[in-house]
């Protein structure tokens, strides 16, 4: 299964789904799962903007790798960017740096490991 990040309200523009990218790139359990999704062109327009990220989930703790990763990156980003992950089904998790930011250790694990039970990993 693969699921689709947005990242919206960001000012950082493409720069924070790059950043995220190479957040992931760097977890061994993504590398090679993540790809940038241009947007469809505007008419007139040489390509598209790209507007989200695309991870191919499977075994091996990979769901909880991403969630790891992507509750991490979302702490550490200025301003308050929002996240949307969503699967194919059309379920969808957001979540906004400024109350990612305010969480106790206990309920960022909490959300992380709700998250990989969600995308899939026991």
């Amino acid at each position: 299964m693969d699921v689709a990040i947005e990242v919206a309200n960001h000012q950082g523009g493409p720069d924070d789904l790059h950043s995220l990218r190479q957040w992931m790139a760097e977890e061994d359990a993504l590398r090679g799962r993540v790809r940038l999704v241009p947007a469809a062109p505007e008419p007139g327009a040489l390509g598209g903007v790209v507007e989200t990220l695309t991870i191919a989930l499977g075994p091996g703790g990979v769901a909880t790798a991403l969630a790891g990763v992507l509750i991490t990156w979302i702490r550490r980003r200025a301003g308050n960017v929002v996240v949307k992950v969503s699967e194919p089904g059309g379920k969808a998790y957001e979540f906004s740096a400024s109350n990612v930011r305010t969480l106790s250790a206990e309920d960022l694990k909490e959300i992380t490991e709700k998250l990989a039970r969600d995308l899939g990993d026991a």
